[in-house]
């Protein structure tokens, strides 16, 4: 039997686990939503929930990894001597991986469509068509979509098959510190336009009176984006943690984690709100924001060309990143579960993931009911509520449960090595506590989808 791939570096598992974490919910998401819901005060009520959710179920899930040494249904087979209450569950929420690639590649293709077309010009050009209407155009075709879908996970498929550490593991150093250039470099430039004030304010200063008149929405909204922002819950921090060693505390390892994705998140905003309002686009627009109101602007800035390049550049970087890290979640999978040697497993995962991801490039014209990525987008809405609002909570909960009932056999795993303890005193808090706020946001959650 082969020894199993490690990580070379601890700097490597940072950026890895950081890139997985990383993505269109920290560069897109969270700035509007911020926006929809009042800016500074959201921010805080986000930081808090970062800590009181984000912290320790991080740390439960690479806690399972490093102790059952394998992904997230063999770690749990591994720990519970294959106990089907424990093993099937995590079996059905594992498959969000795929649920995910199935939507996340299709919308990484777009941003890898807008990109090479502010590098070739196109969309610089006007000729009668609005930028809404280039948007509606690239999602409204089957032919374009597929191939910048295709694109994507040709990508990520060659990037894992190299190795762990060959590959996965260099090119994500790579692009996660590209990702910290251009969103500093594109942070710096937005700090200078005329609006940079004023949005700043809005963004940082908790506005307490319009907090008072929506409580409810705000809390739910934040305790939602700093529960999603890390993906925990499907296994994609599993993996991670099965590939680490034993020198260091795993709590001090996952606030290193949320603080690079919380800082990434948070510098995102730097980008969007003081360019908002500087141009008077409404940061609470949704997710048009990012393909429709902010080309817009670059379309009518000086050097908007190249601005446009290097932010969706930035945007393509931070959705690869988090392709790369699922796609090695879904190979590990079939190099533990089904002894697949890792090209192989590779090239299958790349042809399942394209194959699963047609429904979500043609959903658009099967339904005809476009708006941008609203309503209408029937499939695309439907595979994110399966994946965002039931199995990842699902998955957190199953976690929560599991470590709060072998506690004990937890503290050991989590506090080996140096750095910072998870605290003994959180018992009560993650045995009872923790899962009634899971529940909250699951109900949260459905009350949202079909309101």
């Amino acid at each position: 039997m082969s020894e199993r791939e490690s990580l070379a570096s601890r700097l490597g598992f940072i950026l890895l686990s950081v890139g997985c974490a990383v993505g269109l919910g920290n560069v897109w998401r969270f700035p509007y939503v911020a926006g929809k819901f009042g800016g500074g005060m959201f921010v805080l009520l986000y930081l808090v929930f970062l800590v009181l959710l984000g912290f320790p179920i991080l740390t439960m899930e690479l806690a399972v990894g490093r102790a059952g040494k394998a992904n997230l249904v063999g770690s749990m087979r591994n720990l519970t001597g294959n106990a089907r209450r424990w093993v099937i569950p995590v079996k059905i929420v594992f498959v969000g991986n795929l649920l995910l690639m199935m939507y996340y590649t299709v919308i990484s293709g777009w941003l890898f469509a807008y990109s090479f077309n502010y590098i070739n010009g196109a969309m610089m050009e006007n000729g009668g068509v609005s930028i809404a209407d280039k948007f509606s155009l690239l999602t409204g075709s089957p032919v374009m979509s597929s191939f910048y879908m295709l694109l994507t996970v040709v990508t990520g498929t060659v990037l894992c098959i190299g190795g762990l550490q060959k590959s996965v593991e260099k090119s994500v150093k790579i692009m996660m510190i590209l990702l910290f250039f251009l969103i500093l470099l594109l942070g710096g430039y937005a700090l200078t336009t005329d609006g940079a004030a004023e949005g700043m304010k809005f963004y940082l200063k908790p506005d307490w009176q319009a907090f008072s008149g929506n409580i409810g929405e705000t809390v739910f909204a934040a305790m939602g984006q700093a529960f999603f922002t890390l993906s925990i819950g499907v296994g994609s921090m599993t993996i991670f943690g099965s590939y680490i060693g034993k020198e260091r505390r795993l709590a001090g390892e996952s606030i290193v984690i949320i603080a690079l994705d919380t800082l990434i998140a948070l510098l995102a905003g730097v980008i969007i709100f003081p360019i908002c309002f500087s141009y008077g686009v409404d940061v609470g627009s949704g997710p048009s924001l990012i393909f429709i109101s902010l080309p817009n602007i670059f379309a009518n800035m000086p050097g908007g060309r190249w601005w446009g390049i290097l932010f969706f550049v930035f945007l393509s970087l931070a959705a690869l990143t988090t392709v790369v890290a699922v796609f090695e979640n879904l190979i590990a999978f079939l190099m533990d579960e089904f002894k697949f040697k890792r090209r192989n497993a590779a090239l299958f995962t790349g042809a399942v993931v394209a194959v699963l991801a047609l429904p979500c490039v043609f959903g658009f014209n099967l339904w005809n009911k476009f708006q941008p990525l609203g309503r209408g987008t029937n499939v695309l809405d439907l595979e994110d509520f399966i994946m965002s609002q039931n199995l990842l909570p699902l998955g957190a909960m199953i976690l929560v449960l599991f470590c709060g009932k072998r506690w004990k056999t937890f503290i050991d795993e989590s506090n080996q090595g140096k750095g910072l303890k998870f605290p003994d005193g959180l018992y009560f808090y993650c045995r009872y506590i923790l899962p009634l706020i899971v529940m909250v946001i699951l109900i949260w959650g459905y009350i949202q989808f079909f309101k």
